[in-house]
């Protein structure tokens, strides 16, 4: 599968199967995100990568339901088997940036290695409230550093369609 295959086919998965990913798998993955391109060659992001049944997934998880005010139906990360949570140095300006190219990457080579996918930025709020001290720590993330983004990545076990879009409405060509 080329890139731009890959680009086309990827699309978010919320439902995966009970498979581990193999050491290969994974060092892939995190490969393809460390390999992303920084703002000035800064290289200042930090994958925190965590398997499913890891106690601190569920921590997170009822932080993000106490602030919401809800139990969904579904955890944050769909009992994805793997996820990577990615911090970055705070105070630089484009460490969101930086983090989105990283964890776009990673999305694209799950596809490329036949797994699925799910970006997740719903735990924002837990991860950079009140507890973001103690959320920064037990993720590993140097001090200075925190949450930016996450993706959840393991064998599919439902199939979704690539979303649909409009050029001519969502593209202009200026002179």
């Amino acid at each position: 599968m080329n890139a731009t295959e890959a680009i086309e086919k990827r699309s978010s998965t919320r439902s995966y199967t009970p498979e581990p990913l193999t050491e290969d798998e994974v060092r892939a993955l995190l490969r393809a995100g460390l390999a992303a391109p920084t703002a000035t060659n800064r290289q200042e992001l930090h994958f925190s990568v965590l398997r499913s049944g890891n106690a601190l997934l569920q921590r997170i998880e009822d932080e993000k339901n106490r602030l919401r005010g809800a139990r969904p139906d579904k955890n944050f990360y769909y009992d994805a088997p793997l996820v990577i949570i990615i911090g970055a140095e705070s105070s630089f300006r484009w460490s969101p940036v930086d983090a989105g190219i990283a964890v776009e990457n990673i999305a694209l080579a799950a596809e490329e290695l036949g797994l699925g996918s799910v970006i997740i930025g719903c735990i924002y709020d837990a991860l950079c409230g009140e507890k973001a001290g103690y959320f920064n720590h037990a993720l590993g993330f140097p001090d200075g550093y925190a949450y930016e983004i996450a993706i959840a990545v393991g064998h599919k076990a439902a199939e979704k369609q690539p979303h649909t879009f409009d050029f001519d409405k969502q593209v202009t060509f200026l002179p």
